[in-house]
């Protein structure tokens, strides 16, 4: 369910969540989708805007969810959106998370501080955490 604060969030996938190695998947950027899943639990609608199509684009998809992220949207504003070509591509969202707009390859500690005002704890590795 969506918060009423909610806030509409397109990201971007190759070279935002993960490195970019287009067309193969690259490895998970450090805290890209821990963030991603704390702004999903928060109530935040994200939306994958990508420039991946086809079997690629279904690959991304299945590579997000199998890392617990299901998104609101993918490569439009709302689900139900059809494509008209009279009307921008521009999707609506407060907000986009994109390479070319943080840089390469995204410090996703700095966005997850942007969002929470604080450090996300490290992913603990190993059997016992150590």
């Amino acid at each position: 369910m969506f918060s009423k604060n909610a806030k509409t969030i397109a990201i971007d996938f190759d070279g935002t969540i993960v490195k970019d190695a287009y067309p193969k998947i690259g490895k998970p950027l450090p805290f890209s989708f821990e963030t991603l899943k704390k702004l999903q639990e928060k109530g935040n609608r994200l939306i994958l805007w990508t420039y991946r199509n086809g079997k690629k684009l279904d690959e991304a998809i299945e590579f997000c969810n199998k890392n617990g992220i299901t998104f609101y949207a993918i490569n439009k504003s709302y689900p139900e959106e059809e494509f008209d070509e009279t009307i921008s591509r521009k999707i609506h969202a407060d907000i986009f998370i994109d390479d070319r707009n943080f840089g390469k390859n995204p410090d996703w500690l700095e966005i997850h501080n942007y969002f929470f005002n604080k450090k996300p704890k490290p992913k603990k590795k190993g059997w016992f955490g150590f």
